[in-house]
C-alpha cells in the first residue's frame, strides 16, 4: 500500500485561486522588513504568492501584495517579479 503525498497549495494574491506552490513565485517580507523574492520558498518571514504576470498586474493595481505583506513594496521588487515571469514564460 503506497502513501499519497499531499501537494502543497497556496493562494495567488492576484486571481485568488489555489495553485501548486511550486508553480508560483513567493515574495517575502523578512524580519528586517526587507522585501525580497524567494525562489526556494523556504526563507523566514511573511510570504505572498503570485502565479503569473497578469496576476502581478492585478496585485499591483489592487495593492494586494502590499496588503498581504503589511509593508510598502518598492518598485524594484515589481521589476524583479516581471523579469522572473518573463524568464518563466508566465
Amino acid at each position: 500500500m503506497s502513501t499519497v503525498r499531499k501537494v502543497p497549495l497556496r493562494k495567488c494574491i492576484g486571481c485568488n485561486e489555489m495553485k501548486n506552490k511550486k508553480e508560483m513565485i513567493r515574495v517575502v517580507r523578512t524580519t528586517d522588513n526587507e522585501i525580497i523574492l524567494d525562489p526556494t520558498g523556504k526563507k523566514n518571514g511573511r510570504g505572498a504568492y503570485v502565479c503569473s504576470s497578469e496576476c502581478l498586474a492585478k496585485a499591483m493595481k489592487s495593492r494586494g501584495l502590499s496588503r498581504s505583506l503589511n509593508a510598502e513594496i518598492p518598485q524594484e521588487v515589481y521589476e524583479k517579479l516581471r523579469e522572473a515571469f518573463a524568464e518563466l514564460g508566465h
